[in-house]
């Protein structure tokens, strides 16, 4: 199984808050930016860097910058949008694309409703963003229509995942990098991840 759980203590230690049945709809979508944020400064760590000339109050210094390499953030609707910010606190300039797949309650399948992408994916690293990697559906689903519109350097990042969710993702698309605060144990009879942390975008929107 090809996936990257982050370790780092704050993470972990958010991960805990935010499963909390007790952790109401504010605190939940803070914590999720949080982990957002702190999950971004790992997936970014092999960001190519170029010399840059810069003018101290003092002297001429040689410093580091990215080099040229643009990013798209790209969340599945409506649950990923709650993973947008923080990842924009880190890159301000990414542009946001938005793909809309719902899961049908009979089979489980995805079903596209909405893709609105920036125009030059092709020469873009797209962050693809949903809390809950479940069945592996609608995250397959979605780097697929991504590839279809040209894009070739694609990661997923995901709040938990179930190994069931994992294991679609690597078998149709081998070369997607996968990036989990949690992989859980498994999934429940109705597509739930074990333990989880219930249904993400109703806690991130006070749904029900």
């Amino acid at each position: 199984m090809n996936v990257n759980v982050m370790t780092h203590p704050l993470i972990q230690h958010k991960v805990t808050l935010i499963r909390s049945v007790e952790t109401g709809a504010k605190d939940f979508r803070e914590l999720l930016e949080e982990i957002t944020l702190l999950m971004g400064y790992e997936i970014t760590r092999d960001f190519p860097l170029e010399d840059v000339e810069v003018q101290t109050p003092l002297v001429k210094a040689i410093g580091k910058q990215i080099a040229g390499k643009k990013v798209a953030v790209v969340p599945i609707l409506r649950a990923g949008l709650g993973m947008v910010n923080g990842l924009l606190e880190l890159m301000p300039m990414a542009k946001v694309g938005h793909v809309g797949l719902y899961r049908d309650p009979e089979t489980l399948k995805p079903v596209e409703y909405y893709c609105k992408m920036p125009t030059d994916l092709a020469e873009r690293r797209i962050i693809v963003t949903d809390p809950m990697l479940a069945t592996g559906g609608s995250a397959s689903a979605a780097i697929s229509l991504l590839k279809e519109k040209g894009a070739k350097d694609i990661q997923l990042m995901c709040l938990v995942a179930a190994p069931e969710g994992v294991e679609v993702v690597n078998r149709d698309h081998p070369d997607v990098r996968i990036y989990v605060a949690a992989l859980d144990e498994k999934l429940n009879e109705h597509g739930y991840i074990l333990p989880g942390l219930g249904d993400a975008g109703d806690r991130i929107f006070g749904t029900k």
